[in-house]
């Protein structure tokens, strides 16, 4: 006799079915968490909340209207005002109204989940300062998504949004992060990854580092690799679409005493001895206490 788990085993998938809900909401800010690239990664909560809300605001109202039709959700007679870094002064006046009118207004971005590198902060911010209720629907974010697919630690890890584009500024932005005992995710344009990982390669070319692009879309692909080795691969210099960084913690920062001494004395000659130490310690990436009792020691020695 078969087995019943082989019968079961044998037998095609079948269509789930699952019905979106017009449930009258409470008043309040919805942040509703959207797809960052497959469509159908979308819950069926946020569904329920753009079907129901009395009004929608979106970071791209082309785009909230596109997910809107793909799911089959009616705007029946609502406007999708748009609201993002371009207009938010002006078009945050008309959803503070609505709010104080005790209206349910859900509001999206782009992709993933609204204030993460998003416009929806300062109307988070404004919405709880009124006293509105605010709501957040978990959901899609590229920065995690990332995380999990990059193979490195995930206990401690620090977002840092995009870094500066230009050089100086990237330069010192890098310098002070990766010194910092934490995997870190930034968010690249594809234009400027390979000035990144040049710069990062400058300051430490065997920091492991994955590059992470077009999630969950078609053309999805994930890189791993040095620091040194992905700055020297030609594929960075012509990547597209939306980039993700994941940069391991560092490693074990080994110094002699020679080498530790040269710099503070290099940053002496121009600098007090506590800006001297300091400068030491995040160029080295030592602890700020034990560079500063060598640099007094060193400055006793005059």
């Amino acid at each position: 006799m078969t087995d019943r788990n082989d019968r079961l085993d044998a037998e095609s998938p079948r269509r789930l079915t699952a019905h979106v809900e017009a449930a009258r909401l409470d008043g309040g800010l919805y942040l509703v968490a959207t797809p960052i690239g497959a469509a159908r990664d979308i819950t069926l909560r946020a569904l329920d909340v753009l079907n129901s809300a009395d009004m929608l605001a979106a970071e791209d109202t082309r785009v909230l209207r596109h997910l809107l039709d793909i799911h089959g959700i009616p705007l029946r007679g609502r406007r999708i005002l748009a609201y993002h870094d371009h207009n938010g002064d002006r078009a945050r006046p008309a959803l503070m109204a609505a709010l104080a009118d005790g209206a349910s207004v859900a509001y999206c971005s782009d992709a993933g989940t609204p204030l993460v590198a998003d416009p929806g902060y300062r109307l988070a911010v404004d919405a709880a300062e009124a006293g509105a209720r605010v709501h957040a629907l978990p959901g899609p974010s590229s920065s995690l998504v990332a995380l999990s697919l990059s193979g490195l630690p995930s206990d401690r890890f620090l977002f840092l949004g995009f870094p500066p584009s230009t050089a100086t500024a990237r330069q010192t932005f890098l310098k002070t992060w990766t010194a910092v005992d934490s995997t870190l995710i930034l968010f690249e344009s594809p234009r400027r990854v390979n000035r990144t990982l040049t710069d990062l390669a400058a300051i430490d070319p065997n920091r492991m580092t994955v590059i992470a692009r077009e999630l969950t879309k078609k053309f999805e692909e994930v890189i791993r690799g040095t620091a040194r080795d992905l700055a020297a691969d030609p594929r960075m210099a012509t990547l597209k679409g939306e980039v993700v960084m994941v940069l391991d913690r560092p490693g074990e920062t080994v110094v002699d005493e020679a080498q530790l001494d040269d710099v503070i004395q290099r940053h002496m000659a121009s600098m007090s001895v506590k800006d001297a130490a300091r400068e030491a310690a995040q160029e080295l990436g030592l602890p700020k206490r034990d560079v500063y009792q060598r640099a007094l020691a060193l400055a006793g020695q005059r």
